[in-house]
């Protein structure tokens, strides 16, 4: 999605940060993926996708309540359990 929507510079510099520490990935738990199968499944008509249900999941695991995404849509539809809705960044 960073390739399409800014192009393979910005791909190339996000995957260049990961790289250097600059960005964490976190991993996805095995209670991640009960969350991300129940979300893929309440948000059916989306569809949400695994990918934007494992950065919910992890969100909620985590108690993060800024998400940093390009596809807005998605992150503003879906209900959290630990807050009212995620901030989106940028």
């Amino acid at each position: 999605m960073i390739a399409r929507i800014l192009g393979a510079e910005a791909e190339a510099q996000f995957l260049a940060q990961l790289a250097d520490g600059d960005l964490l990935l976190e991993p996805v738990t095995a209670p991640d993926l009960r969350r991300m199968s129940d979300l893929v499944a309440t948000y059916a008509d989306l569809p949400l996708g695994v990918v934007d249900a494992s950065v919910i999941a992890t969100a909620e695991r985590l108690g993060a309540n800024a998400i940093a995404t390009l596809d807005r849509r998605h992150f503003t539809l879906v209900r959290p359990v630990h807050v009212a809705a995620f901030d989106l960044l940028p």
